[in-house]
């Protein structure tokens, strides 16, 4: 795992914006820490180490624009997958059943993404190729966008503040980050198994 609190430290708001932006939404950052980064980010803004305004808006910002490029990558690769023959691992049926869905649930799906580690990345990628409106689109990007970043970076600083020391315990910390951000996607994975 990448060691976020030296990323923190020796990138600042540049590199936090630059993650997560590739976090959110280019098919080559689902590896990236989010979650993680946006906690130990406002946890660090609670010691006065970052700018927590600052924080807040470059996180905003950065993950609105990863959605935007994700979202205009499956646009344009859209046309080209539906052109493509079924094999193993694609089939028609499946990206016809995806665009009838992001129709149905897209607004709740491309928020409740964020808060879901690889999903967060996929999703705006299968909205544009879904056609997804962009519109649309754009508003529950932009919605589910400040509600991760605020919530998240909030709660390391509300931690931050009010555990005395939670520096010495900040990798207990961030291991329950950690379950947090991965629990709900690994409940639901055994769920639908099991269904």
């Amino acid at each position: 795992m990448l060691d976020v609190n030296n990323l923190i430290e020796s990138g600042g708001l540049l590199l936090i914006a630059l993650i997560v932006c590739a976090e959110s939404g280019l098919l080559i950052g689902f590896f990236l820490p989010g979650d993680t980064l946006l906690f130990t980010a406002g946890f660090f803004a609670s010691q006065d180490k970052l700018p927590l305004l600052g924080l807040l808006v470059v996180t905003i910002v950065a993950a609105i624009v990863g959605d935007q490029i994700g979202y205009q990558i499956g646009k344009k690769a859209g046309p080209r997958i539906f052109k493509k023959k079924d094999d193993a691992w694609f089939k028609h049926e499946h990206l016809i059943r995806a665009e009838k869905f992001y129709e149905k649930h897209g607004g709740k799906t491309i928020i409740m993404a964020r808060f879901t580690p690889f999903v967060r990345t996929f999703a705006p990628v299968v909205a544009g190729a879904a056609k997804m409106n962009q519109t649309r689109f754009t508003i529950f990007n932009i919605v589910g966008a400040i509600g991760w970043a605020i919530s998240v970076t909030l709660l390391g600083y509300w931690l931050g503040n009010k555990v005395p020391n939670i520096d010495k315990y900040l990798l207990p910390v961030l291991g329950l980050a950690v379950i947090f951000s991965f629990g709900p996607a690994a409940y639901h994975m055994v769920k639908s198994r099991r269904s």
